[in-house]
């Protein structure tokens, strides 16, 4: 069983260079598809997820070399409209295809996605955007069937803000016939570099960063090389590592304005910061306060992907906590192995209640990737050695979180 080990309570105290962000590399590799040519994605992060998404591609047709930190993607030929079942049920972010497909091939074939267990995540507002825009969908034998004569333009109004399914919609538009209007939509930065992405390669779409996206269809994409943004949730996570540790850090070339809720949270348990000449300066030596409220939001608030791990930091603060989980309802899957670490925390509903105290490390379990993660991060405070189980489930979303921790000054290694 592949684990990660831990040696607790080292001040940590170096430097580590931020890796590419996940949630933004692989909605633009399914973008790619849209471009009957070569696409290169610079910074491409070398994780499990990006691995799994660059094998999809391959299966339907598309090819692909790396360089280094630099992937390309050559979709001059596509050759079949169907994501092979085993590997899109391994990835939630396999969904985001579903556009792309049916956008360049007219049709599509997915099973339906899977990836970590954090509760209910419905597809419905995908489909009903994508009927909007000229689809029809049919299940069969657990497979999803999407098909249309042309992808036409239209009004998308989602009722409840929805990252992949506004991907989804940007993605079957680019290429469609007239205009399309997306109202309700997500306003994450993930959505915001895949659309910069797309005018990067020939589409036409305007109010990126706002609620209404507009989008003149074109007849086609054009080769592009691209380069993919600093991951701001892996950032988020070597702060925690600084505040847990009471030590500093220095973390270069983060995403700092897509991180101000998170770093404001940093701020109100104690920690201190300075950013300058792309690189930032943490100073968490009093970073031991706990908070009385803080809940999960919609981009720009505090981000759902750095809940479980930040909730580590205060099951390690002096004195009592909140956090309300609103995104996803079962977020607090991680707290149960955080108990077996000593940490006290209560669950009602979508709230947390945490009595800080200290942590003891153990052998616990990884879940999901964030949960997996906070694992990491709790045994960075705790007294002793801990061993996380699954480390397969980190890496989905961290390039080598071990190497990054040490070069931060942990003592961790993988088992």
């Amino acid at each position: 069983m592949k684990g990660i080990r831990i040696t607790g309570q080292i001040p940590l105290d170096g430097e580590v260079r931020i890796q590419g962000s996940k949630n933004a590399a692989l909605p633009v590799m399914a973008a790619a598809l849209l471009n009957r040519g070569t696409t290169v994605l610079k910074g491409c992060p070398r994780i499990s997820d990006v691995f799994l998404m660059e094998k999809i591609l391959r299966g339907l047709g598309a090819g692909t070399r790396w360089q280094g930190d630099s992937l390309e993607i050559c979709a001059d030929q596509i050759s079949s409209c169907e994501v092979e079942r085993e590997l899109g049920e391994k990835m939630r972010s396999s969904i985001v295809l579903l556009g792309s497909l049916l956008g360049r091939c007219r049709e599509a074939v997915l099973p339906f996605p899977g990836g970590c267990v954090i509760g209910a995540r419905p597809i419905d507002l995908h489909l009903s955007a994508l009927k909007t825009l000229g689809a029809e969908f049919a299940e069969k034998d657990g497979r999803l069937y999407g098909r249309t004569s042309q992808m036409k333009g239209g009004t998308v109004f989602f009722r409840k803000s929805s990252v992949g399914a506004t991907e989804n919609a940007v993605l079957a538009a680019v290429c469609g016939e007239g205009t399309t209007v997306i109202r309700g939509c997500s306003k994450e930065p993930e959505v915001g570099w895949l659309c910069c992405f797309l005018n990067q390669a020939g589409a036409r779409i305007s109010g990126i960063g706002t609620s209404c996206l507009v989008i003149r269809g074109v007849p086609r994409l054009h080769d592009t090389v691209f380069s993919i943004p600093s991951d701001r949730i892996t950032a988020g996570t070597y702060v925690c590592a600084s505040a847990i540790t009471r030590g500093k850090g220095i973390l270069v070339k983060p995403p700092v304005k897509e991180m101000k809720a998170m770093l404001t949270a940093y701020e109100k348990i104690g920690g201190q910061y300075v950013y300058n000449s792309g690189k930032l300066f943490l100073c968490s030596q009093k970073a031991s306060r706990p908070i009385h409220w803080l809940e999960t939001q919609i981009y720009p608030g505090f981000p759902t992907d750095l809940q479980s791990i930040f909730l580590a930091v205060l099951a390690c603060a002096q004195g009592n906590s909140q956090i309300k989980e609103s995104i996803f309802e079962d977020r607090f899957k991680v707290v149960p192995q955080l108990q077996k670490m000593g940490a006290q925390i209560e669950v009602e509903e979508q709230i947390a209640r945490i009595r800080g105290g200290k942590l003891r490390g153990t052998r616990v379990k990884a879940e999901e990737l964030r949960g997996g993660a906070a694992l990491v991060i709790a045994g960075l405070g705790a007294e002793g050695e801990t061993y996380v189980e699954n480390r397969e489930f980190v890496e989905r979303g961290y390039e080598d979180i071990c190497r990054d921790l040490n070069c931060l000054g942990a003592r961790v290694r993988k088992d």
